[in-house]
């Protein structure tokens, strides 16, 4: 019997302890808060994986990413196909094997938003787009999970909602998914994080 008791009392003490580890919200929030403001660049490799509802089936693209501070993001998708999505400030640039198109973001709604999420959402920041979104933090096993549900209505046309995943260790995301309105669902996974690296400023600009 008091063998029993020793292990219940450990038990109890070891339940305590991960209990206070367990950060609130706002803790979470503010961690990722601190490590986005510090953050002038990062690159990595990304894995894509579109799950089509209606079809059953999946769509896998693998490519590279490259953030910068005051709006730059490249997107460049190099399997199965050669594909960027290019942002640099006010405009977009669209490069495949068949044309180039130049968008200004400012001029076209869908693709500001578009630009806008897929910045945010890279960095972390869309935690604070309240007027945008109706954000949930969880703190789950050795990641941090945001759920974001939209609440402009030209936002919920677009997404269902959008869950972000934050490596515990250095508080960056380590996946995005987006659940669309038609219930086809993207996951972006990211790896080899690159943060504050050198970039070279010809990342930014089209051949």
């Amino acid at each position: 019997m008091k063998k029993f008791f020793v292990l219940l009392t450990v038990l109890l003490s070891f339940s305590m302890l991960i209990s206070a580890q367990t950060l609130s919200e706002a803790q979470i929030r503010q961690k990722i808060n601190e490590v986005a403001s510090q953050m002038k660049s990062m690159q990595c490799d990304f894995t894509q994986t579109k799950n089509l509802k209606m079809l059953n089936d999946k769509l896998v693209s693998k490519g590279k990413m490259y953030y910068q501070q005051n709006n730059k993001l490249r997107w460049e998708y190099v399997s199965p196909y050669a594909y960027v999505f290019l942002l640099n400030n006010s405009k977009v640039y669209l490069k495949s094997n068949q044309h180039n198109d130049v968008i200004d973001v400012q001029q076209n709604k869908i693709f500001k938003e578009i630009a806008r999420i897929m910045m945010n959402s890279v960095v972390g920041n869309c935690l604070n787009d309240d007027k945008d979104f109706s954000v949930k933090i969880s703190d789950i096993a050795n990641e941090y999970v945001a759920n974001l549900s939209p609440l402009r209505k030209d936002m919920k046309q677009m997404f269902q909602k959008i869950i972000l995943h934050f490596n515990k260790k250095n508080s960056t995301v380590s996946m995005v998914e987006l659940v669309e309105k038609n219930g086809d669902k993207t996951v972006i996974e990211l790896s080899n994080v690159q943060i504050n690296s050198k970039i070279d400023a010809k990342v930014f600009t089209v051949d």
